[in-house]
């Protein structure tokens, strides 16, 4: 044994220690500090466990958890059964150590299917060569980190120019001029028409910095919302791929029906993405689709849990983009919204401001979680009749009908936590 196989041996022996210590100790499930122990002791790990794997990659502000879940249950569906050829970070830890810890659970592996944060594409482009990168969108996000969302988008511009040739395949979001701007980088494009409805992240031209202009869709079909700039030459591609009245229709133009398990027209559109990446990927758009159906709550979103005698759907939206998304999701008479602030949901909620919580008037809102208070102020405004609870224990106890609960990301986990989820 190499000395260099012999450090990452050590290494993720020592993070597999911690990882059940953390799990034992109800910290959490381990694979974050299993991951950051590894690349303590051998700095290389990630770049040596991606080695030798036909790697995707999925990345974007919003769905990149769900359409990994679609695409790794689409290569799953391809593999013999009981194989244990393919990795996914399936708990969403999409940062360095994240990536390093899944990968250690299965280091013979031959397929990988990640999830990465937007800020470690270009690493993960440069250590692991990936054979097809998703780039699904871009949106505000943790404000106090990722402020500048252009900044993000040249990143991942650079990665792919200086990955030339040797760089992945890229299945990109047509109706997002800045990962537009940043795909047309790379050596080839699979774009997807997704029927996106979110434009308040986009009015500038990436390039030129000149005025976008935008061509409202059909409200019935998603059809025709295209965008260009008032002053260079980028536009909105054609897709290869579009989403049309909740089908798919792929490159050939043959019309798929997705009847996926989880809820949400932009679900549909996570799945065109990953349909496009699997079938780059040599899995026939059938069984690939088969695979899709068999997802119904990816690292617990749309989950339904227990909470004592409550019966509770969960809903994750970090931002404003996701904010629209799920709202209308919220079916319940009783919905309850649940903020936070810690690092993993931005420690600024200015963004509160840019939600359309005026759709929720008629049905009585609680508001919880460590920030429910500015919550409360947005819900004033709104006119929508609310309570403000901030434990989130109290805030789910004792409702005799089911309820909606849509949750920022460390309420989200501390609910799946709570929920046994």
């Amino acid at each position: 044994m190499s000395i260099s196989t012999a450090r990452l041996t050590a290494a993720t022996m020592a993070g597999r220690v911690v990882g059940v210590a953390s799990r034992v100790a109800r910290r959490g499930t381990g694979a974050s500090i299993r991951g950051k122990v590894m690349l303590k002791l051998d700095p290389s790990a990630l770049s040596k466990l991606l080695a030798g794997k036909r790697i995707a990659v999925v990345s974007g502000t919003n769905g990149k958890t769900t359409t990994t879940h679609f695409l790794a249950a689409a290569l799953r569906e391809s593999l013999p059964a009981g194989t244990k050829r393919l990795v996914h970070n399936a708990d969403g830890a999409n940062l360095h150590h994240g990536l390093a810890s899944a990968l250690s659970q299965q280091p013979d592996a031959d397929i990988a299917i990640l999830e990465s944060d937007e800020r470690v594409v270009g690493d993960v482009i440069q250590l692991g060569r990936p054979e097809v990168l998703v780039l699904l969108n871009f949106s505000r996000d943790q404000l106090d980190r990722h402020h500048e969302i252009k900044s993000l988008g040249r990143s991942w511009r650079t990665a792919l120019a200086d990955a030339g040739q040797d760089g992945p395949v890229v299945v990109a979001n047509a109706d997002e001029p800045l990962v537009v701007w940043a795909a047309l980088a790379a050596k080839e494009v699979i774009w997807v028409d997704t029927a996106t409805t979110w434009t308040q992240d986009s009015s500038l031209c990436p390039e030129c910095d000149a005025n976008l202009m935008r061509i409202q869709p059909d409200p019935r079909t998603g059809l025709g919302g295209d965008w260009y700039c008032t002053s260079c030459d980028l536009a909105r591609p054609k897709g290869d791929y579009r989403v049309e009245s909740g089908t798919i229709v792929d490159r050939t133009q043959q019309v798929w029906d997705p009847q996926l398990s989880v809820p949400g027209v932009f679900n549909i559109s996570n799945a065109a993405c990953a349909l496009a990446a699997a079938e780059l990927m040599g899995v026939d758009p059938r069984t690939a689709l088969r695979g899709m159906r068999t997802v119904t709550s990816p690292a617990g979103r749309f989950a339904t849990a227990r909470f004592g005698t409550t019966t509770a759907r969960l809903l994750l939206a970090k931002n404003p983009a996701g904010w629209a998304e799920a709202l209308p999701l919220a079916q319940t008479q009783t919905v309850v919204l649940a903020i936070d602030s810690a690092a993993a949901d931005g420690r600024d909620v200015s963004w509160l401001w840019d939600v359309d919580y005026e759709r929720l008037a008629g049905r009585t809102v609680i508001a919880t979680g460590r920030r429910a208070q500015d919550l409360a102020v947005r819900l004033r405004y709104a006119e929508v009749e609310y309570r403000c609870i901030p434990d989130l224990a109290a805030a789910l106890a004792d409702h005799s009908e089911p309820v909606d609960v849509i949750a920022t990301y460390t309420p989200f986990q501390r609910l799946r936590r709570m929920g046994r989820v």
